[in-house]
């Protein structure tokens, strides 16, 4: 009777210490396979904010900077160039931004937080192409004397106006993307991130 009681002491033991380093090992099989979804840290610095010296773009100026591996536009736009705006919008497709290619902040006549600057996701919204600035008002390499200035898509002609928004008649179905961004200071951005932390 002694010698059952210890084989069932020891058959409890055994029983135990097997579920435990079963658990052990399952947990040592399910960390790195559960940290292996984690993105890496080039996939994090690809989608991170991206801040952006705008203290040297002269007005009429444009520059691209890349944010989840797409280019960002940032112009700085002439007063003249803003009273474009109102000139065409009978010519666009959608004056009002009433489409959602913006936050909420930039649904508004310049599309911008601050009107002098425009900051657009530089992709056609047609079939993905990356239109090519016109921004000078006037006769501008076969865009006619009456173009306002803006972007033109050469892939299937495609015509934006200088605050991204689409012109009538064009394949391109809406105007073109105004990513989240916020001011850090007068003369540094950050694209990606605005004051919600969107």
């Amino acid at each position: 009777m002694a010698d059952s009681d210890v084989d069932r002491g020891k058959r409890r033991f055994l029983v135990a210490a097997t579920g435990v380093m079963g658990g052990v090992a399952g947990v040592a099989v399910a960390v790195p396979f559960v940290m292996s979804m984690n993105p890496s840290a080039r996939a994090r610095a690809a989608g991170a904010p991206v801040e952006v010296d705008i203290s040297k773009v002269e007005p009429g100026m444009m520059i691209t900077v890349e944010w989840r591996g797409k280019p960002v536009w940032i112009v700085r736009r002439t007063p003249e160039m803003l009273a474009s705006l109102t000139k065409i919008d009978g010519e666009v497709a959608d004056p009002k931004s009433s489409v959602k290619q913006q936050p909420e902040y930039a649904r508004n006549e310049s599309r911008s937080i601050k009107p002098e600057y425009l900051v657009l996701v530089g992709i056609c919204t047609h079939l993905g192409c990356s239109p090519s600035q016109k921004l000078a008002a006037g006769t501008n390499e076969g865009m006619g004397s009456d173009w306002p200035g803006g972007f033109f898509c050469p892939c299937h002609g495609s015509k934006f106006d200088l605050a991204g928004r689409v012109f009538k008649g064009v394949p391109a179905p809406i105007n073109l993307e105004v990513p989240p961004y916020a001011y850090l200071s007068d003369t540094r951005l950050i694209v990606g991130a605005d004051s919600k932390g969107a």
